[in-house]
């Protein structure tokens, strides 16, 4: 008996109990369709979770003196514009930029309301990707010729404007007197972990020296190149400043990439608990796979009998349960697979357009191998079981 009758033998052998058939595929359906969603609920949430953190920064370099309550320190440890100048000339910075911030109260309409003004340099919106919702950014000239203007965020202008358009109306702080030329907000939500806070009033750097009488920056941002740069770009940014400030300054230097270690690992052990869920999920369907097949075996043993008599091969008998055991378990292994294609492709035309849900061809790969070597691992015993059987014995069992 050659392999194409064996093959033949075998299908037809399912095509006789269809309905047992696919009861006994069902679980390897349920467990390759959950490898493939579980790796692809995986992947989408990971994507998006650093999508998040990376939209703040991901390449982000955050500078600021450490300051001690119990002693102040003197002014020769402050960093200024000669440092955010130099920290230009560092290999793999594209941007940097200072800020300085001062509480302060606004006055609307004889309506006082405490603020957190933010003096800010060139750079500062290209860094921190704010979005500008309502008028126009700050610009160069306003830099340059101390330009009396503002930004104001969403929720500030809510509080003091309302309804009304804030473009173009004036605030009082202190003793000068703002317009306010735009509306912005943060690209993604940090809930109050940035500078940026509900109540930012943004200014000029170059009108912060009126308030404060100095050119004083108490946070540098830099900007690296690609977050594989970040390790490198924070050893010379530290370098830099204990090379222009005194040896006891002590400075903070601040990234994102613990998070991002953080946010990847979370992601990782999530998946692997999910996956090997899954995998219980296949095991206790190859378990079903083997007693079916055992039930099978008991079932047909006259008819192994008779093969057998008539020149049946041992090693034939058991070819034809493994085919039978590897159609069931590679059948249910296909049609468990694109189910769970079908799933995010269809979730995809609800989503927002900025989030993509990936399908992993490994996941794919994986999910079939590992529900073909469990339907044959399992119907290895009951295929051994059968061919083992006497033509005797098996002949006169009724």
């Amino acid at each position: 008996m050659d392999i194409r009758e064996t093959v033949s033998v075998a299908i037809d052998a399912l095509r006789a109990n269809k309905l047992r058939a696919i009861l006994t595929s069902l679980g390897v359906i349920i467990g390759s369709a959950s490898i493939v969603l579980v790796v692809t609920v995986a992947l989408t949430s990971k994507q998006f979770v650093l999508s998040q953190i990376e939209s703040i920064g991901s390449n982000l370099i955050q500078v600021e003196l450490v300051t001690r309550p119990e002693a102040a320190h003197p002014l020769s440890y402050e960093m200024t514009l000669g440092d955010m100048e130099a920290a230009k000339s560092i290999p793999n910075v594209i941007e940097v930029a200072g800020t300085r911030e001062l509480p302060m109260t606004v006055v609307v309409n004889g309506v006082e309301r405490p603020v957190n003004l933010v003096g800010v340099t060139e750079g500062y919106q290209v860094i921190r990707r704010l979005l500008v919702l309502r008028g126009r950014y700050l610009d160069a000239a306003d830099m340059e010729m101390r330009s009396k203007v503002c930004l104001i965020t969403t929720q500030l202008a809510d509080r003091i404007f309302g309804q009304e358009n804030p473009i173009g109306r004036s605030m009082r702080m202190g003793e000068l007197t703002f317009t306010v030329i735009g509306v912005f907000r943060e690209r993604v939500e940090t809930f109050g972990l940035s500078d940026i806070q509900e109540n930012t009033v943004i200014l000029p750097f170059t009108l912060m020296k009126y308030y404060t009488g100095m050119e004083v920056v108490r946070l540098l941002d830099v900007q690296a190149a690609r977050t594989e740069d970040v390790p490198s770009v924070e050893r010379q940014v530290a370098q830099l400043l204990r090379s222009r400030h005194p040896a006891e300054a002590e400075y903070k230097v601040l990234t994102l990439a613990a998070i991002l270690n953080a946010a990847k690992n979370i992601s990782l052990a999530l998946t692997i608990v999910l996956i090997i869920i899954a995998f219980i999920a296949l095991v206790i369907s190859g378990i079903g796979i083997m007693n079916i097949m055992l039930v099978t075996v008991t079932e047909r043993t006259r008819e192994i009998g008779i093969r057998k008599a008539i020149g049946a091969a041992r090693r034939e008998i058991m070819y034809q349960f493994l085919i039978e055991a590897f159609v069931i378990s590679g059948g249910g292994a296909v049609i468990g697979i694109l189910i769970g294609i079908a799933i995010p492709v269809g979730a995809q035309l609800f989503l927002p357009g900025n989030l993509r849900v990936p399908v992993s061809s490994l996941s794919v790969v994986i999910a079939f191998l590992v529900s073909c070597s469990t339907g044959l691992f399992f119907g290895y015993l009951p295929a051994k079981q059968a061919a083992s059987l006497q033509p005797v014995e098996s002949l006169r069992y009724e």
